[in-house]
């Protein structure tokens, strides 16, 4: 389908979904949302896309937040709604059984850090900003940021950005834990695309397995956890990914892993 607020790509394997309101920084607003919802629903459906980049158009914003002309109309039950819109898309996205990498270019503010933690990891500009400004518009984060960002840098971290509303800058946020990698502004979606591919032509079961027992493992208690390992550890060797991987190692030469997620 055509897209207005969003690009949508798929090449060798790899989808790339690029915010596509520049003169707004991107900002999101509900059509933005419609569609990013509608290309996380067509990847989940196909099978041979095996990772998938996000990032913004133009340099200057990855996602700016939410767009603030339609936030200043809510009152309490359409603020309701829209937060639900929101989280329905971020677990949509954070349920991918691929590889999901935030090519972070620039402003990556309230709702764009939101997206950006439900991710499985974070490349960063060097000229990128995060930060949850919402305190100082007189509410909260909606989209998940009062708890993923404490899963994700501690919870006295999360407290101090969320409650002053302040931004941090790439170098501070690799320093934090909040990035894995920070790079000059030309080099990131090529950084992105790279590592994108080297997890393109894993097994797509053990990819999946790995990342759903790693997301469940994070909400329960150690011994649980390793249960869930236990059992994704098994399921993984159902694709015949697992056969061509250790024939593969046996025989000194490159896997070629073909395996869908049902066989």
């Amino acid at each position: 389908m055509a897209y207005e607020n969003i690009i949508y790509e798929v090449k060798d394997r790899i989808a790339t979904i690029t915010f596509n309101r520049p003169k707004a920084l991107n900002a999101l607003n509900g059509a933005l949302l419609d569609e990013l919802s509608q290309a996380l629903d067509a990847i989940a459906a196909d099978e041979d896309i095996r990772a998938l980049v996000l990032t913004g158009a133009g340099d200057k914003s990855f996602v700016a937040g939410a767009d603030i002309t339609e936030l200043a109309t809510f009152n309490s039950l359409s603020a309701k709604h829209f937060a639900q819109k929101g989280h329905r898309i971020i677990h949509k996205l954070q349920q991918l059984p691929i590889a999901v990498i935030a090519a972070v270019n620039g402003f990556a503010l309230g709702g764009g850090t939101e997206i950006a933690i439900a991710c499985d990891f974070i490349y960063a500009s060097e000229s990128a900003k995060f930060g949850q400004p919402e305190i100082n518009l007189g509410v909260i984060p909606g989209f998940g940021g009062t708890q993923r960002l404490p899963r994700l840098i501690g919870t006295n971290m999360a407290k101090e950005l969320i409650f002053t509303g302040k931004m941090i800058s790439a170098a501070e946020a690799l320093r934090i834990g909040l990035a894995n990698k920070v790079v000059p502004p030309e080099q990131l979606l090529e950084e992105a695309m790279k590592t994108a591919g080297e997890i393109a032509v894993k097994g797509k079961v053990s990819l999946r397995e790995a990342k759903q027992a790693i997301n469940r493992g994070m909400d329960v208690d150690l011994a649980t956890g390793c249960d869930i390992e236990i059992d994704a550890f098994a399921i993984s060797f159902a694709s015949p990914d697992a056969k061509e991987g250790t024939t593969a190692f046996v025989e000194k030469r490159k896997a070629e892993f073909d395996g869908t997620l049902t066989g």
